[in-house]
C-alpha cells in the first residue's frame, strides 16, 4: 500500500501518513530563490525576480527541491501568494500511486539530476529540473522484480543507487550508463541509504543498522558496525532505553551528517540511535519528549533537529550528539512536519502534511510559512 509510505530525501524510511492523499499524478517543487541563494550578495537586487533568467535561477538552486506525494494532473491558476513564493511546481511523467523517494544532481553539472521512486521509477533531467523524462536501466529489468529505488548519491561523475529487493547500481559517467554490482544475499535487512564518499568509494546502510564501506567500486564491502541494532539492544535493554523491548528490528528514518555521523529513529519512534565513525555499535538514546519521534537529522552547524508526531519541531542545545532538546514554535496548522533541510547554517526549510512549508533565516529560532502548497491536497514528504 504505497499510500502509507512517506519517505524522505535525507531519510529514506516511510513514516505514517497523516492522512491518505489523493491518488493523482505526482509533482515536485523546485526553488526559484536565486535572490536568496547563500552565494548571492543580497536579496535586494536591482532586478526584480520576474526578470531573472529562468535557467540561471534553476541552475543556482537545483539542489533545493521538494518531492510531493500526489498532486492534481492539471495546472491551477496561479494565486497571488504562489507568485510571491520561492517555489514553483513541476509536473512529472509518472503513474498515480508512485511514491518519490530520493533526488540527486551531478555535482559537475547541476542541470543534470535523477529522481527515484517506487515501481522501478527513475526520472532524469538535463535542464535543472524543469522537465523530467523516464529513464530505463536495462540491468534492473532483467528479472521479474518491481524494484523500489530508495537512495541515490553522486561524488563527481560517480554515482550509486540502492533499492529493494536488493539491487546496487553504479555509474562512472554521470549517469549516462549504469552498471549493476552483485550483492550478497546474506546482507542483514534492506538497503535504504547510500552515500558516495570518494573515488570508487561509498557507504551503504540497511534498515537493520548494518553499515558497509567500499573503496573498490563495490566489489568488496567492509562492515563498519560489528552487530545489528537488534543485537545491540538485546545487550543494553537493561540500561534503561525506554521502548527497546518493542523494537521490531528496523529503522523508521536514518540521516547522515557531512562528517559521517548517523542518527536513526526506531521503528515505533520511541527512542533514537546514533553512530560515529570508529564506534563498534550504535548508541541508543532515550527521547526526552513525550510524543513519539517522526524524524531526526543534522543541522548545518552540526547539531540535531527532531520532529515529533503532531507537528512539533525541536532543536538540540549546542552542536554534536545530544539528548537535550528545546521546542521551537512553528505554524504547522496542526499537521505533522515530516522533514527539514538546511541550505546554510542560517537558512532551512521544513515540510509536512497537507502542504505545510516553513522557512527559517536565523538558524531555526523563528519560522515563517510559505503558502505555495496551501491549496494542494498532498503531503510534502521531503526537502533537500
Amino acid at each position: 500500500d504505497c499510500s502509507n509510505l512517506i519517505p524522505s530525501l535525507t531519510s529514506l524510511f516511510p513514516p505514517r501518513l497523516l492522512h491518505r492523499p489523493l491518488s493523482l499524478p505526482h509533482s515536485r517543487f523546485i526553488s526559484k530563490a536565486s535572490l536568496h541563494h547563500p552565494s548571492s550578495p543580497s536579496s535586494s537586487s536591482s532586478s526584480p525576480p520576474s526578470l531573472v533568467n529562468r535557467r540561471q535561477i534553476i541552475s543556482q538552486t537545483a539542489s533545493l527541491s521538494l518531492s510531493l506525494a500526489t498532486l492534481s494532473s492539471l495546472p491551477l491558476p496561479a494565486k497571488s501568494e504562489e507568485v510571491l513564493s520561492e517555489w514553483e511546481r513541476v509536473y512529472l511523467p509518472i503513474d498515480p500511486g508512485v511514491v518519490l523517494l530520493d533526488i540527486a544532481f551531478v555535482p559537475d553539472d547541476l542541470n543534470h539530476g535523477f529522481l527515484l521512486g517506487t515501481r522501478q521509477t527513475i526520472l532524469e533531467t538535463k535542464d535543472g529540473g524543469n522537465t523530467w523524462t523516464q529513464r530505463s536501466i536495462p540491468s534492473a529489468e532483467d528479472e521479474d522484480f518491481n524494484y523500489r529505488f530508495n537512495s541515490i548519491s553522486f561524488k563527481g561523475k560517480e554515482g550509486w543507487i540502492v533499492g529493494k529487493p536488493a539491487i546496487l547500481l553504479y555509474t562512472s559517467d554521470a549517469g549516462e550508463s549504469w552498471e549493476r554490482i552483485p550483492l550478497s544475499a546474506q546482507l542483514p535487512g534492506d538497503m535504504v541509504y547510500i552515500k558516495a564518499t570518494g573515488e570508487k568509494s561509498a557507504e551503504m546502510v540497511t534498515d537493520q543498522g548494518a553499515i558497509y564501506v567500499t573503496s573498490n567500486r563495490g566489489y568488496n564491502w567492509r562492515a563498519a558496525v560489528q552487530e545489528t541494532v537488534s543485537a545491540t539492544l538485546n545487550r543494553t535493554v537493561s540500561s534503561g532505553i525506554s521502548g527497546a523491548s518493542y523494537y521490531t528490528g528496523t529503522f523508521n528514518t536514518v540521516n547522515r551528517s557531512p562528517d559521517g555521523r548517523y542518527v536513526a529513529v526506531s521503528s515505533r519512534g520511541n527512542f533514537y540511535l546514533t553512530w560515529e565513525p570508529g564506534q563498534p555499535f550504535w548508541q541508543p538514546h532515550n527521547r526526552a519528549i513525550a510524543r513519539r519521534i517522526q524524524n531526526m537529522g543534522w543541522r548545518a552547524d552540526g547539531g540535531l533537529w527532531l520532529l515529533v508526531r503532531g507537528g512539533g519541531l525541536f532543536l538540540s542545545k549546542g552542536t554534536g550528539i545530544s539528548e537535550d532538546f528545546e521546542e521551537v514554535p512553528v505554524q504547522s496548522r496542526g499537521f505533522g512536519i515530516l522533514d527539514v533541510g538546511y541550505r546554510s547554517e542560517e537558512e532551512a526549510w521544513a515540510a509536512g502534511g497537507s502542504g505545510v512549508l516553513l522557512r527559517t533565516t536565523n538558524g531555526g529560532k523563528n519560522w515563517t510559512r510559505d503558502k505555495a502548497a496551501d491549496n494542494i491536497a498532498a503531503n510534502l514528504y521531503s526537502v533537500k
